[in-house]
């Protein structure tokens, strides 16, 4: 079946946004295990879980594209969590700094977002997807700067 450009356009943004939500669930699962205080790492467990619910969201409407969804995330986005190791393992504050790559995180997320939702022309149903996600998102920037704040 041949995938018509705006159909096109729109697998491959959702391809995108979920390549970089398998990297934010890697990333909050892999910071969890670094964190020290007990209720930072259960929020960062729930972060997780809820990239993986994006993550299920966006393959089912790839899916509803007749297209296969991709299985992993970035060669960046791994990248991002060897440099999360070396940092997280030479910084006094581990707590800190894990949050430091979460603001970076949830801030390369919007604007990815911001930039797909922008771009591309998506049926109401994934824009209304989209547009939630994003703003879950900014919540949890909202959240992380604010936790950062109380443990600095």
């Amino acid at each position: 079946m041949k995938i018509s450009n705006n159909k096109k356009e729109q697998v491959d943004a959702l391809q995108n946004l979920l390549q970089k939500t398998y990297d934010a669930e890697a990333g909050y699962k892999q910071v969890m295990t670094k964190a020290e205080n007990e209720p930072l790492k259960n929020w960062l467990q729930i972060r997780a879980a809820r990239r993986s619910q994006f993550a299920n969201e966006l393959d089912a409407h790839i899916r509803n594209f007749n297209a296969e969804p991709v299985a992993k995330g970035t060669a960046l986005g791994s990248a991002h969590r060897t440099w999360i190791d070396i940092k997280s393992a030479m910084s006094f504050n581990t707590d800190e700094a894990i949050l430091e790559e979460c603001v970076r995180g949830e801030e390369a997320s919007i604007n990815e977002y911001k930039e797909q939702i922008s771009n591309v022309n998506f049926n109401p149903e994934v824009r209304k997807l989209l547009v939630n996600q994003k703003e879950m998102v900014t919540a949890d920037l909202k959240t992380v700067n604010a936790l950062e704040e109380v443990v600095s």
